[in-house]
């Protein structure tokens, strides 16, 4: 819903709903939206680990929003 109000949007999820977030980008309208998936699970991390995620997988979102990084 933000992607169609013009604000661009990243989704990240865990790497089991790979194919749920596909599917639902196709529902919403946006067949070839990109996400982020990282290792399923994430609600067994603590806060250093959720830390150490975030670091590999930024760049990917910062890609996303065509950020420079």
């Amino acid at each position: 819903m933000l992607e169609r109000a013009g604000v661009p949007t990243v989704s990240i999820c865990t790497d089991s709903f790979t194919v749920t977030a596909q599917a639902m980008a196709g529902v919403y309208g946006f067949p070839g939206f990109e996400f982020v998936t990282t290792p399923h699970p994430v609600a067994s991390l603590n806060e250093e680990q959720i830390r150490s995620r975030v670091k590999d997988f930024m760049p990917e979102v910062l890609r996303i929003l065509g950020v420079e990084s």
